[in-house]
């Protein structure tokens, strides 16, 4: 009996898709290149949210001085604030600054446009298997996040 997926055929779509998205974002929209590390940091960080490094490193999969690096290098070039924690004075806490979320909004929306773009020459059927795949692949990343994590925990069971 064969997968019901073909998972070696996902994985080679995968990352040209995303490639291939983020690049014509980029270009549609004149948004600077920001590495895709820090985009992970970003995602992590939406409008209103703070958290500190070491929350933000486990909830990534991240090792606490590959974050700490990270946000050093996101700090200087204005993607992040770190202030101190107004509850305790000796922790840190990292917000997305403005022009980060200035950023994020306008690839959000000119990808979403791209997206609608692509999406309106697909046949119908096409469309509505798109439709009925996003919450399943919305779990895909959920569970090879979670691995993720257990594998910078070093718990990978």
């Amino acid at each position: 009996m064969s997968d019901p997926v073909d998972t070696r055929r996902l994985a080679a779509l995968i990352s040209p898709l995303r490639r291939n998205l983020l690049a014509l974002s980029r270009e549609t929209a004149g948004l600077p290149d920001v590495p895709d590390s820090q985009v992970e940091v970003l995602r992590a960080l939406p409008r209103g949210t703070v958290s500190t490094p070491g929350a933000l490193a486990r909830r990534l999969g991240l090792r606490k001085s590959t974050m700490s690096n990270l946000l050093t290098a996101m700090e200087a070039a204005g993607l992040v604030v770190r202030r101190p924690s107004p509850d305790d004075r000796r922790r840190v806490e990292v917000l997305a600054s403005p022009h980060a979320l200035s950023i994020f909004d306008r690839f959000d929306a000119t990808s979403a446009q791209l997206l609608a773009q692509a999406a309106a020459t697909l046949r119908a059927d096409d469309l509505a298997a798109l439709g009925a795949a996003v919450p399943a692949l919305e779990r895909l990343g959920d569970a090879l996040a979670d691995r993720r994590r257990r594998t910078i925990d070093g718990d990978d069971g």
